[in-house]
């Protein structure tokens, strides 16, 4: 039997200052930094020993996989950062403040943004100032891939050829996995693995810095789930 564990990132500088961050390249606040440690401490105490790690290519997710293995004294295990475990991609409300944004769009628009399945953020263009087109780290996609904006069924659509093709060879195979990332992606590999419906998904919450750890039976069903805090 595997064990998969979900992180999502410690507390970033942007969600301490309440902005949609998205894409965009935040660090850790010193409070993310604490979670992402308590996260290693925690894996260590629970006693898993991980075969491969996963991440974005965002520093905020990076970190907090790099204390958890750290504090789990795992530091050396094989990484793989793949841009399909970024974030969500929030268009143009990246970097806004996200009372803000209510302001201006209305409670009600801002709330359907952020939580409905299917709805598009306002997009970027790829001549924006901020369009990740601009960032080298995405230099070797296709630019039709490079998204303006996404909603949780697009992210989906980008993080499960990752799943399939990566991830889960290697739990099929008994291999103990983490993943560090980001609240839209695992929400999205949550809705996956828990076949949750897209209604209800919207209302899972994925707490900063908490390891949520899974039992996987050889046919990747979820034979137990429990969240360490």
């Amino acid at each position: 039997m595997a064990k998969l564990v979900f992180i999502r990132h410690g507390q970033s500088e942007w969600n301490l200052s309440n902005q949609f961050t998205g894409w965009v390249d935040v660090n850790l606040s010193e409070e993310g930094v604490r979670q992402a440690q308590n996260a290693g401490a925690l894996l260590k105490k629970e006693g898993i020993l991980f075969d491969q790690a996963y991440t974005s290519v965002l520093t905020r997710a990076i970190k907090t996989l790099h204390y958890a293995l750290e504090g789990s004294d795992q530091l050396w295990v094989p990484e793989m950062k793949s841009w399909r475990l970024n974030e969500r991609h929030y268009g143009a409300l990246q970097g806004q403040n996200k009372a803000e944004a209510a302001e201006k769009w209305g409670d009600e628009q801002v709330h359907i943004w952020r939580r409905s399945f299917d709805t598009l953020p306002p997009l970027l263009d790829a001549s924006d100032e901020g369009s990740a087109a601009n960032d080298r780290r995405y230099a070797h996609l296709d630019p039709k891939a490079i998204p303006g904006g996404e909603n949780l069924k697009v992210t989906l659509e980008r993080v499960i050829p990752f799943w399939e093709d990566e991830i889960a060879p290697k739990l099929i195979d008994g291999q103990n996995i983490i993943v560090a990332a980001h609240g839209n992606s695992l929400r999205a590999l949550t809705k996956y693995i828990e076949n949750i419906s897209d209604e209800d998904i919207m209302d899972v919450e994925m707490a900063t810095g908490e390891p949520v750890v899974y039992d996987l039976d050889e046919n990747l069903n979820v034979v137990s789930k429990k969240k360490l805090n």
